[in-house]
């Protein structure tokens, strides 16, 4: 190995948030993590929600609005199909008209 080039490894602490600690060998002499095998939903069999920096809220508003998206293109689908309908209706309706219907009173029919 070329000499001068490695970072010094050094003995170091973990923490993790649940208030576990250990010992290990790293580059950095206090280490700070969310999850340990104490901890870890894998390993524990619980879920579990660790919040950093409200990530998990933005996250849960992001799919909130999601699911509402498309609730509200299929009210908007289904009205705009109503009218169209209802447009579609009165058209049948004009073009069921019989001339004579149309024809102005006092006028002579032929």
């Amino acid at each position: 190995m070329k000499p001068g080039i490695h970072p010094t490894y050094q003995d170091a602490t973990v923490i993790c948030s649940c208030g576990n600690t250990w010992n290990t060998r790293s580059t950095k002499p206090l280490l700070r993590i969310d999850l340990c095998p104490n901890c870890h939903p894998f390993y524990t069999g619980e879920q579990r929600i660790v919040d950093t920096a409200g990530q998990v809220e933005r996250f849960m508003k992001r799919l909130e609005a999601a699911s509402e998206t498309p609730r509200k293109k299929k009210a908007e689908r289904r009205q705009r199909k109503l009218e169209q309908r209802a447009r579609n209706q009165r058209q049948e309706q004009q073009l069921l008209v019989t001339p004579e219907e149309e024809s102005p009173e006092g006028e002579p029919e032929s």
